[in-house]
């Protein structure tokens, strides 16, 4: 046997332990995704998924992804582009439901800025220009909201009737309805993410998406 013989059968096993790693790791994933799935006991639907609530995808779909956040929290910030990716990746498989969590001075306000987009149909150009510019308005213990406005404004919302509607009941109804979901699941941090109705722990940017893809290949 020559030394290239040597080499490429050396290579062969490389790239076969390799392979055998990652069928390993993703087995392994797997089994802890559902091993904490039937660990976790599941929350009542109906607190998890009100009405009211920003909702993407299909409402039938078969994996259902429930978001606690908070606009002014930097880790909700961190995960948008992964709950992003999942939309994109599982359109018609994946319903992504966005819940309020209010923890940060000035969140409430973010919240009346989200609302009043939404009602003029531009939720998700002014969530997606607060997120990406959460560091200039969201200071911790001062926190910028008149430029959480402007920069809403600059994504398209039309300031008068904003501020027209800020203060409707309806709005009102949507903050106090999640304070009081909170408050009944016990979720005390964000984002807080429940996957077909169960808590989600020790999840990761990277793990989100790989246990939600377990959970449409599973469906």
């Amino acid at each position: 046997m020559n030394r290239r013989t040597v080499l490429i059968g050396t290579s062969a096993i490389g790239i076969a332990a390799f392979a055998g790693g990652a069928l390993v790791l993703t087995r392994n994933r797997q089994a802890e995704a559902d091993t904490l799935a039937a660990a976790a006991p599941a929350v009542e639907t109906d607190m998890l998924v009100r009405s009211h609530a920003p909702s993407f995808g299909p409402e039938d779909a078969p994996v259902t992804l429930v978001e606690f956040f908070d606009p002014s929290c930097e880790a909700c910030r961190a995960f948008h582009p992964v709950v992003q990716d999942i939309r994109e990746q599982f359109p018609d498989q994946v319903r992504v439901v966005m819940r309020y969590a209010v923890f940060h001075e000035g969140s409430d306000e973010a919240v009346r800025i989200l609302e009043t987009a939404r009602m003029q149909d531009k939720f998700e150009p002014v969530l997606d220009a607060l997120l990406e510019r959460q560091p200039e308005w969201a200071v911790h213990g001062a926190p910028r909201m008149d430029l959480a406005w402007q920069i809403a404004a600059a994504a398209g919302l039309d300031m008068e009737k904003a501020q027209t509607a800020r203060l409707s009941p309806d709005i009102v109804g949507i903050l106090n309805q999640d304070a009081a979901d909170i408050a009944a699941i016990g979720v005390r941090q964000t984002p807080t993410f429940f996957l077909n109705g169960r808590q989600m722990t020790d999840i990761s940017t990277d793990s989100l998406l790989a246990d939600v893809r377990s959970a449409v290949e599973a469906s």
